[in-house]
């Protein structure tokens, strides 16, 4: 999906950066005194690169007397008080992971992965065996039993170096949209335009592209690329950072589009910025929050989200689900986005954190919980081995459970034990 950061992290102004891989530098090196004779040269050594960090390392996890409390405990697959399972998107999850282990893409990736000992075929076999566990257990306990005794843990090193990771969330929202530009419906969705690959760096800033009101139109250099027009300003900035929607058009037809790529600039936090203005304070920022502090503040809009430079571009799919990082469809509550360039893609993951439920009533309630997700997406604002971002689903239960999801946990990756 290629989102640009989690909710939580948007509304807090939790400092977050671009994806992309990286490859340190190599040190500055002190210059080589040159002797008289030229043929006394000493010899030069090229220089050397610093190693990326491990992200993983196996773990000994402590015993645990309550099963209900350790590791793998994953009650949501069996339901229970009336509510349904969610076993069977689990499966699907898996089942898309596997179709992407099989491609020219993940092979490459694999070759080049720092662990030397997760290897794509150590990947692949140890999803098709957590998927027979899947199918053939009855209960948590003994999913979580047969998991202790074949699989090993890799748990990251998260932020600090001691494990602790930062989880937030994301999700697909679902607006109203125009073919065509109305009075009403005036806010544009672009399309990547033809010959972006050839622009140059540094590329236009947003205010550049769409104006400070993003009105810029016939005068903007992406005129005649054009997807799709909304009526409010904030919901087509809020798929930029989201990387794709669901679309209800106003000629009753339905669609959807999806990341199709962006320009070079990094995060601006604008919860960060509102906080530094006085605007909301930080105890009480949440995604929410800022929506309601732009609802009843528009004129604002113009103040702050031009202070994001980049721009996210999109192309229609066609009402297709929303798909990360990896090209297969991201599953909700069973999918997260990492830091590619260190975590291995479509591996299977534990999480380990506290998220917020429905409760009877009305409301959320937070519960700490175990869940087995599949690794399937990035975010362009996500990189660490402290981060994860956790799909919450489409529409506006999974946008308010998003906006309010944000904590420390913590991240494991199982894999067969050799």
């Amino acid at each position: 999906m290629r989102k640009i950061f989690a909710l939580l992290c948007f509304s807090l102004g939790i400092a977050l950066v671009n994806l992309s891989c990286s490859v340190a530098q190599a040190p500055n090196l002190p210059s080589v005194p040159v002797p008289n004779n030229p043929k006394q040269l000493p010899p030069q050594q090229p220089p050397s690169v610093e190693e990326l960090p491990i992200p993983l390392k196996v773990t000994d996890r402590k015993t645990c007397q309550v099963t209900y409390q350790c590791l793998g405990w994953d009650e949501q697959l069996w339901g229970g008080k009336g509510k349904k399972g969610d076993k069977q998107a689990l499966l699907a999850s898996i089942d898309n992971s596997l179709r992407y282990l099989q491609t020219n893409k993940a092979n490459t990736v694999y070759q080049n992965y720092p662990i030397t000992e997760i290897t794509l075929d150590r990947v692949r076999r140890s999803l098709i065996r957590f998927r027979q566990l899947v199918v053939n257990s009855k209960s948590p306990s003994q999913l979580q039993a047969a998991l202790n005794k074949e699989f090993v843990f890799y748990k990251s090193v998260g932020n600090d170096g001691k494990g602790t990771v930062k989880f937030t969330a994301y999700y697909e929202p679902v607006y109203t949209a125009s073919r065509t530009p109305t009075a009403v419906y005036k806010y544009p969705l672009y399309g990547r335009p033809l010959d972006f690959d050839a622009w140059a760096k540094p590329h236009p800033k947003r205010i550049d592209l769409e104006g400070q009101d993003g009105l810029l139109k016939d005068r903007s250099p992406l005129r005649g690329s054009e997807l799709f027009w909304f009526r409010d300003r904030f919901e087509a900035y809020m798929i930029h950072i989201q990387g794709s929607a669901q679309l209800k058009l106003t000629d009753g037809t339905k669609t959807s589009v999806g990341f199709a790529g962006g320009t070079d600039y990094p995060w601006t936090s604008i919860g960060r910025a509102l906080i530094k203005d006085g605007k909301l304070s930080r105890e009480k920022v949440t995604m929410p929050a800022i929506v309601k502090y732009f609802r009843e503040n528009p004129q604002d809009l113009n103040q702050y989200l031009p202070r994001w430079e980049r721009f996210i571009f999109f192309r229609e799919t066609n009402g297709t689900p929303a798909t990360g990082s990896i090209g297969v469809p991201v599953t909700p509550e069973r999918s997260i986005a990492t830091d590619k360039s260190l975590m291995p893609p479509g591996a299977l993951a534990l999480i380990y954190s506290s998220f917020p439920y429905p409760k009877t009533g009305g409301g959320l309630e937070y519960r700490k919980v175990s869940r087995f997700v599949l690794d399937q997406d990035t975010g362009s604002a996500i990189k660490s081995p402290g981060r994860v971002d956790y799909f919450m689903g489409t529409g506006n239960l999974a946008g308010d459970r998003a906006g309010v999801t944000g904590g420390n946990g913590e991240l494991y990756y199982l894999l067969l034990k050799e």
